[in-house]
């Protein structure tokens, strides 16, 4: 009996890739090899959390060059400096500049007071009549002070212009019974002055109270009054006047009675000066 011939696989390859291994399985054995993946240089890091993002920026452009969201924001604000630099440097320069001014006219003060020494006038109330007050009659009043007053300029420098625009006014209690004004005169230097002044008024109308305090006061000897003086002045230093300030002259007078030769019980002024 003649021996079967097998054809031979030229290709031993072949015969390779088709050779069943020991341990697959018969459903495996003739299916085809995959090849393997190519390997990467690096490995590929996996995705980052959701909401969370690694950004790199070069250090330079984090601190030099701004977003160009933010460019346009970024001059604004550089162009601002210089300006708020410049009205610190004004502010700066004025507040000096004052200080400066004060200090210049307190010093002037100071030596301009040790120079000429200057002390305030003195004023006083000397003599008071009255006329025009008739408190048997419910008719309205037309009361009359004739004022004498008296002013005094202590200084040795100083001079005192009385100028137009003074006023005096007597009260009792809250109501003004009449009013008048100074004369216009120049006091000299270490002078007194004597001046009398007519205060006038018409259809004066008295409450019954006020009426009955009137009384009353005459009575004891005692009826309180008040004179408010106000006088424009120019104080004049050598042949230099300064501008207008204006003396006040406030006093409580008290006389014994109502008439032309009443006499003062009691009597006390405050003055003072407005400089402007």
């Amino acid at each position: 009996m003649a021996d079967r011939v097998h054809p031979r696989d030229d290709s031993p390859q072949s015969s390779a890739e088709f050779k069943p291994s020991p341990h697959s399985s018969p459903d495996h054995q003739h299916s085809p090899v995959k090849p393997a993946a190519p390997l990467l240089e690096k490995p590929i890091p996996p995705p980052p959390a959701a909401g969370t993002y690694v950004i790199q920026i070069p250090k330079d452009q984090v601190y030099r060059v701004p977003p160009p969201e933010n460019a346009k924001r970024y001059q604004q604000l550089s162009r601002r400096k210089p300006r708020r630099s410049t009205c610190r440097c004004c502010l700066c320069w004025s507040l000096g500049l004052l200080v400066t001014l004060i200090l210049l006219a307190g010093i002037a003060a100071g030596v301009l007071y040790l120079v000429f020494r200057p002390e305030a006038p003195k004023y006083s109330i000397d003599k008071v009549s009255i006329k025009g007050f008739n408190l048997t009659s419910s008719e309205p009043l037309s009361p009359e002070f004739d004022v004498t007053v008296r002013a005094e300029n202590p200084n040795d420098k100083l001079g005192f212009y009385y100028r137009t625009g003074s006023s005096i006014d007597v009260h009792y209690q809250d109501n003004r019974l009449c009013n008048g004004q100074l004369p216009v005169f120049y006091q000299g230097t270490n002078n007194v002055t004597v001046f009398k002044t007519v205060l006038k008024s018409d259809g004066v109308e008295l409450t019954s109270a006020v009426h009955k305090a009137l009384v009353e006061g005459e009575k004891k000897k005692a009826v309180p009054f008040k004179l408010n003086l106000r006088a424009p002045v120019k104080i004049k230093v050598g042949s230099v006047k300064t501008w207008t300030i204006t003396v006040k002259v406030d006093c409580d007078v008290a006389v014994d009675e109502l008439t032309t030769s009443a006499k003062i019980v009691s009597k006390d002024c405050d003055y003072g000066v407005e400089l402007w």
